[in-house]
């Protein structure tokens, strides 16, 4: 099959590795891909937000099968327009895309769902929502209702943090995703990621995994888009998952199908834990980065089978076939990530990095200049590996970690802190 994946991001790079695993592969294009995608795959400048272009170029190179990467294209109706021109596509369509797209849209599936989640409200100013803060006091969490790059989220622990939260929210730091803004009750317990595959009607959970969104060690400082992950996550255990399934996953599909949108794609869900009862805080509707990277080592190329059973509406029967293992990602981020940082840094050492199935570098931010690889986002390398336990997977990611000679970059040092304690 030729294949195409949208996207140039670190999960781009872990759906290409995994997609080249499966002998069903025999091209493989990622647009607009990476420094270290380029080391694997055939890449190509494309403008993966213009439907047009994404459905000529897909003609152009006799494409069979399309995976949508982001979020951004799925809101964007990009998959639609490929289903419309006969292709076979993972990923939903923009109307189901709103789940991830508009935070009030996911609280209304719930309601109608019945799905537990937190007590929300929302707001389109300023005035009237901080006097919702101060009725209901802190901790409280203040979202922008749209796409903000997974950084629209602000978990404000004290009423003076709440309040100018939502003033940044109404002040445009957030572009569009923030003219409307979703207040959410504050839930505590511990936080994990649930993945699911959809086709519409029949769903397959396919991994857990934990993120650490803080950029400090011992999860503080600001949000970020995902500083490591490690899979699986010992507090979504089979029963809370099945509970997960029951409560939270089916009742949203049906829901959605009644609605006349089914979801076809995977369903991110992050749950918040507590006492043995999930609660839903927010769905993505594509992998998480970098909690694909983790599931993508552990699956390997059963993944791609599992990924377009659930495009072609055959979950039903469909197994995961798992090894008893466990691994774990590493972000490496430029100095100053998530404010200002430089670009154009030169990165050394990765040609000396042992790369099999338990040791992997997945590129995120990356690009080649004169033959060097160079930084050019924020989050740049997911440095990931594989052991028998998740503290072997840690020596081993942490090793080539300190084999990657890049000053101008950083990381936690305590990636798997909660299960590994």
């Amino acid at each position: 099959m030729n294949i195409l994946i949208l996207g140039g991001g670190g999960r781009e790079h872990a759906l290409a590795w995994a997609v080249m695993q499966n002998p069903k592969c025999d091209k493989l294009i990622v647009a607009p891909g990476n420094a270290g995608i380029a080391q694997i795959a055939e890449c190509a400048a494309l403008d993966i937000m213009d439907g047009t272009a994404v459905v000529e170029f897909a003609e152009g190179e006799s494409i069979d099968f399309v995976i949508v990467g982001p979020e951004a294209p799925l809101a964007a109706g990009v998959a639609d327009d490929l289903r419309a021109s006969g292709f076979s596509v993972f990923g939903p369509s923009k109307a189901a895309a709103a789940l991830e797209a508009s935070k009030r849209f996911t609280k209304e599936i719930c309601d109608a769902a019945g799905a537990p989640t937190a007590a929300w409200a929302r707001f389109t100013e300023a005035a009237p929502a901080k006097e919702y803060v101060r009725a209901q006091g802190a901790p409280i969490v203040i979202k922008a209702d749209g796409l903000a790059a997974g950084k629209g989220v602000i978990v404000a622990m004290t009423l003076d943090e709440a309040l100018a939260a939502v003033d940044e929210m109404f002040s445009g730091t957030f572009g569009e995703a923030g003219a409307e803004v979703v207040i959410e009750e504050f839930m505590e317990g511990e936080e994990a990621s649930f993945f699911v595959l959809c086709d519409g009607t029949d769903a397959l959970a396919i991994g857990t995994a934990q993120d650490h969104k803080r950029v400090g060690e011992g999860d503080t400082g600001p949000n970020t888009g995902g500083m490591g992950a490690y899979s699986p996550a010992p507090v979504l255990t089979d029963r809370i998952a099945e509970r997960a399934m029951a409560e939270i996953i089916r009742p949203t599909l049906a829901e959605m199908a009644r609605r006349g949108t089914p979801f076809q794609g995977v369903l991110y869900a992050g749950l918040m834990i507590r006492d043995g009862r999930p609660r839903l805080v927010e769905y993505n509707v594509r992998f998480g980065d970098p909690e694909c990277q983790v599931l993508m080592l552990r699956l390997g190329g059963q993944a791609f089978d599992l990924i377009q059973a659930a495009a072609e509406g055959r979950l039903a029967g469909e197994r995961v076939t798992w090894a008893d293992d466990h691994a774990m990602t590493v972000v490496m981020a430029a100095n100053g990530y998530p404010g200002a940082y430089e670009k154009g840094t030169e990165i050394r050492g990765l040609d000396g990095l042992p790369e099999d199935s338990f040791h992997v570098v997945f590129h995120a931010g990356t690009s080649e200049t004169d033959g060097r690889i160079v930084a050019s986002g924020g989050r740049v390398l997911n440095v990931t590996a594989r052991g028998k336990t998740l503290a072997e997977a840690r020596e081993r990611a942490y090793a080539m970690v300190d084999r990657i000679d890049w000053p101008e970059g950083f990381c936690r040092r305590d990636i798997g802190w909660r299960a590994l304690s």
